[in-house]
């Protein structure tokens, strides 16, 4: 080999070996400062301070509603859409990092041709037989990485695939919530039911009561039309919350992916709903960083998005590669693999778009201005959680208040109407006393059921709020977490070397 070749091919290794020059900016999470309390003050159970809401739903104890959970963690079918998409993530990381390897191809043909007799640019003397070639080989192209493309290319597809694992967090708080709150609505229905069928039966009493007095002579006709009216009010409200009770049970269906028969049997029996625990920890706003898997998608789509900077802008710097062939020439087949036949060729193509009419350049600007608009919507992402944690609180607290409200205006109805039939009894009050009563009574009880319902619906809200329920990964997902730990480690003791 010649010295000049020697030189040429000497270049090689550096180029091989040379260490990266990743260009555009290194990712560096926003620090985005948190107040260290809530902007209101927290009663009622509500409490500052750290606890682990991974199985928030176990403090309700109802066994029913783990049940419920459990199976909507195995069967709902936005899970399994997630993780569908936390595989396709991963396979595009997969394809990012095959960058960096050797593109090799087999190649191979089989030529038949025959030259014409009268061709007139044919060299005189030449063979005008039938002329065969046979082909068999490989050729070869490895791109060197120095300017990072590659690099920032993996950088920003391992960001994304962590995005999806968030995204998969996301779906599971919000999955579990859904499946609560329905599950509450349904006993807060029930509940209704109850109470309207207890009345039912008390205004069925106080019917046959106006119809005994009418018949003797003591009451007017009027005192029995009233109190059926009163009576078909109360009765006709049970359809529409025996129409909500299914749409509860229909939803929980659909959140656990089963058809409707799977779960109406488990939910037909009536049970109250469930009690409240005594303490809930909200931690504080700072917390929200580290619990909501929304924020955390938001900042890792932030750090995909950034990396996407670098592969744009090493689109301004030439590309550097490896390329070769090797194959087997012949137009005898019998001597494909004779030594004679070989022909191979090495080379480095470099490609350097130096012209595209502001193209690059302004795909740089595109994404920057991406990127600009990722970190807007981390920040807003903060906020909205935020706002959902404090509006979360505030309809808690203060619905316990309205409940304990309608609790002592019940008892108090309760004794208005058997104050009122007493009097009515003894003729002292009209009977429009005891249907002003019995009315009273009845919308006092609903509210309360809609009251306890909704103290247990906004718990739920404010666990959601707080990010409760994501911990946990699916298996495969956790192994390719795993995984990623592991190479991040990797490159940051390389880095430090």
């Amino acid at each position: 080999m010649t010295n000049p070749s020697r030189a040429r091919f000497g270049l090689l290794p550096i180029l091989l070996f040379a260490v990266a020059c990743k260009v555009g900016p290194d990712y560096t999470p926003p620090e985005l400062p948190q107040p260290d309390a809530w902007s209101q003050e927290l009663r009622n159970g509500v409490l500052m301070g750290a606890e682990d809401l991974s199985k928030w739903w176990e403090k309700f104890n109802d066994p029913i509603l783990t049940d419920l959970i459990k199976r909507a963690d195995e069967g709902n079918l936005d899970l399994k859409i997630s993780i569908a998409r936390i595989r396709e993530s991963r396979a595009l990381l997969g394809i990012a990092k095959g960058d960096w390897m050797p593109q090799v191809a087999a190649t191979g043909s089989i030529e038949v041709g025959q030259p014409s007799n009268n061709n007139p640019n044919l060299p005189p003397g030449i063979n005008l037989d039938t002329q065969e070639l046979y082909s068999l080989g490989g050729d070869a192209t490895w791109e060197i990485d120095v300017f990072g493309r590659i690099a920032r290319n993996v950088e920003s597809s391992a960001a994304s695939l962590s995005a999806q694992y968030e995204d998969y967090r996301d779906v599971r708080v919000i999955l579990f919530a859904d499946v609560a709150r329905s599950y509450m609505t349904m006993r807060a229905f029930q509940a209704r039911i109850k109470f309207a069928e207890s009345n039912v039966k008390q205004q069925s009493d106080s019917l046959k009561l106006a119809e005994s007095r009418f018949k003797a002579g003591v009451s007017p006709e009027l005192d029995v039309a009233q109190a059926k009216s009163n009576l078909g009010s109360t009765e006709a409200s049970i359809p529409l919350f025996q129409q909500g009770r299914m749409r509860s049970v229909l939803r929980i269906a659909v959140l656990l992916g089963v058809h409707p028969q799977k779960v109406v049997d488990v939910l037909a029996e009536v049970q109250p709903i469930p009690e409240m625990p005594s303490e809930v920890t909200a931690g504080a706003p700072a917390n929200l960083l580290r619990q909501r898997p929304d924020i955390r998608a938001a900042e890792r789509a932030l750090a995909a998005q950034t990396a996407q900077i670098g592969v744009a802008t090493a689109d301004l710097y030439p590309r550097f590669s490896l390329s070769g062939f090797f194959a087997f020439e012949t137009g005898d087949l019998g001597d494909l693999f004779d030594s004679d036949s070989v022909t191979w060729g090495i080379g480095m193509p470099i490609r350097w778009d130096i012209f595209r009419g502001g193209q690059i350049r302004n795909n740089i600007a595109a994404n920057e201005a991406r990127t600009e608009a990722a970190l807007k919507a981390y920040e807003r992402a903060i906020l909205l959680a935020v706002e959902d944690v404090e509006g979360s609180i505030n309809r808690y607290t203060l619905e316990q208040d309205r409940r304990d409200a309608l609790k002592r205006a019940v008892i108090a109805a309760e004794r208005t109407v058997e104050l009122s039939l007493e009097l009515y009894k003894q003729g002292l009050v009209n009977f429009q006393n005891v249907l002003d009563s019995q009315r009273s009574l009845n919308a006092f009880q609903d509210s309360l059921a809609q009251s306890e319902g909704l103290v247990a619906v906004n718990l739920v809200s404010l666990f959601r709020a707080l990010g409760g329920g994501w911990q946990e990964l699916p298996e495969d997902a956790a192994k390719d977490a795993s995984m990623d730990d592991k190479e991040k480690k990797k490159a940051a003791a390389a880095k430090a070397a």
